[in-house]
């Protein structure tokens, strides 16, 4: 076979694999840009279907576990640091998000990792899914087992495919689980609090007092390092707001109002809630230590049970309690289960230019997860998440000071961000060097490589490291790795007068597809354009614009 009937035999190939992806990325533009014809939803729909999936009962672990080892005082201490540090890196990342109607692995992209140096990340992504994942499915064996007498083992696998028909769909069906739940899963969590509160002031002093574990009481920064590593570990969260914030309409005079709220609340503003449940997760582990004893008090349904035995008829209690975890369950399972699919897909695509379909790799996390959960990794919760967190702080704050420092400040990273194969150098320096600085610091620190007394604060190591060299990389390298070229080859505006992505329809020449302006770039062999899928899945690189920088 010659040269030529070898590339034209490729070539169709590609054109295969692009229209089966383009089959299954239309129904909710994986892997790609949001276009503003599917983005029919209002901001307040979009921040409640986001917000949905923060009612996971990890949190309740969390906030209990670290109550329980330092102390009330340290575990609220290390909970406002750790929320402030994730709302503080959030804040950019969500408005890109939002503005630009792309996630997070696209974002990381063009924020100083480059085309191919984004895989890892997209990696460390899909970790932080399935851990959770199986942080989640682990609490809702938990209540199985309480309320229905359901083995542990059978438990885990029971949370693992019950969320298989759900993630099937992508946001439309997503849409409308979250926004129904939600009023449902607020009053059973809240209400047993309330009640505790008002009914037996007492709690609240015994909470306040409780002095922990490992120390007197006394709050000292040390434990609050570890406690609040261990928070810090759910950073990476911000990963599952933007897939839903992506779906953000066009910010306008009309709505910007608007707008912002839902950006805010539903992008960095998840922390809140979020810190909120670990305060209640410590609040009610003192209350129900003297009851069940240290050991299941870090277990929400435990938590719940004892809650609800309180305040209504002991016929009630348990079903009350199970029903709140499997609501929980289900509503963030299904986002990890999404999310992580979408993780796994575009870096496996990228590498190997070849769409296995999603479906596959959310068959590969549910997996992941079940194995962590046969494994019991709820027994030693606290340090499979004080190591992740290194690793999701350096990429997080990485990605955060690129767009706050480099692009507002400094000017030398690209305003507008880019995702696009052929416009993106493969490796970028800039966000590669800081994240491997501050990931590799600051895990040594962790596992006591560097003594004993740096081991607490590995968390803000990894924050530091990472904020400080990447607008130092920015500097030495002078903003050259960031754009491989700035003209796209289309003539098309890639903003409208509002500052939004245009919504400019073109073919892509491929797939046959209409794609709307941001999506698209000229290709290299035809007076044509091509779709960012097509171009990722480019064996052969014919339509792959060169470099010009």
């Amino acid at each position: 076979m010659s040269t030529t009937e070898s590339r034209q035999t490729t070539a169709e190939a590609t054109r295969t694999a692009a229209d089966q992806a383009v089959k299954e990325t239309l129904e909710d533009y994986t892997l790609r840009f949001a276009p503003r014809s599917y983005r029919r939803w209002t901001p307040m729909v979009v921040a409640t279907t986001a917000l949905g999936g923060i009612a996971y009962m990890a949190d309740f672990s969390i906030g209990a576990g670290i109550g329980l080892a330092h102390g009330t005082g340290n575990a609220l201490v290390a909970i406002a640091v750790a929320a402030v540090v994730i709302f503080i890196t959030g804040f950019p990342l969500a408005y890109y998000g939002a503005r630009y109607n792309i996630d997070l692995d696209l974002i990381t992209r063009g924020s100083g990792f480059g085309y191919y140096g984004s895989v890892v990340t997209s990696v460390i992504f899909a970790s932080f899914t399935f851990i959770f994942f199986a942080l989640e499915g682990s609490i809702m064996a938990q209540g199985l087992k309480l309320g229905l007498g359901l083995p542990l083992w059978l438990g885990y696998a029971v949370s693992t495919l019950m969320v298989i028909p759900l993630v099937v769909y992508g946001m439309k069906a997503l849409s409308t689980l979250q926004v129904w739940t939600t009023p449902i899963w607020l009053l059973l969590m809240a209400g047993p609090l309330v009640y505790l509160i008002v009914n037996d002031p007492g709690t609240v002093d015994r909470f306040l007092a409780y002095p922990g574990t490992n120390g007197d009481g006394a709050v000292n920064t040390a434990s609050v390092m570890l406690g609040a590593g261990v928070c810090l570990s759910l950073i990476a969260q911000i990963g599952e707001q933007i897939d839903y914030l992506r779906f953000m309409p066009p910010k306008t005079e009309a709505n910007k109002r608007t707008w912002w709220t839902a950006v805010v609340m539903a992008g960095p503003g998840w922390v809140v809630l979020g810190a909120l449940k670990q305060v209640i997760g410590v609040f009610l582990a003192v209350y129900i230590i003297a009851e069940v004893g240290p050991a299941a008090a870090p277990e929400p349904i435990q938590q719940f049970r004892s809650a609800f035995d309180a305040m209504m008829p002991f016929w009630m209690v348990v079903p009350l309690a199970v029903v709140l975890v499997v609501i929980s369950q289900i509503k963030i399972n299904v986002t990890n289960a999404y999310s992580g699919s979408l993780a796994w897909t575009n870096s496996f695509t990228r590498v190997t230019k070849h769409y296995p379909g999603r479906m596959v790799f959310v068959l590969v996390n549910l997996a992941f997860a079940l194995a962590l959960m046969e494994a019991d990794m709820f027994s030693f919760l606290g340090s499979i998440l004080g190591f992740y967190s290194n690793c999701a702080i350096a990429w997080v704050v990485t990605v955060a000071t690129d767009i706050g420092i480099n692009k507002y400040v400094l000017k030398l990273s690209p305003l507008q961000p880019e995702f696009r194969r052929g416009m993106l150098h493969a490796i970028n320096p800039v966000g590669v060097v800081a994240f491997v600085a501050a990931s590799g610091l600051s895990i040594a620190m962790y596992f006591h490589l560097l003594g004993d007394t740096l081991q607490p604060y590995s968390p803000v190591a990894a924050a530091v490291i990472a904020f400080v060299v990447t607008p130092l990389m920015a500097v030495v390298t002078k903003g050259r790795y960031y754009l491989r070229r700035t003209d796209d080859g289309i003539s098309e505006p890639l903003l409208d007068t509002d500052g939004n992505p245009s919504a400019a329809t073109l073919d892509c020449h491929v797939c046959h597809q209409p794609y709307e302006r941001p999506d698209l770039a000229a290709c290299l062999t035809h007076d044509a354009v091509v779709c960012s899928l097509c171009l990722s899945t480019d064996k052969v690189g014919d339509h792959v614009l060169p470099a010009t920088l």
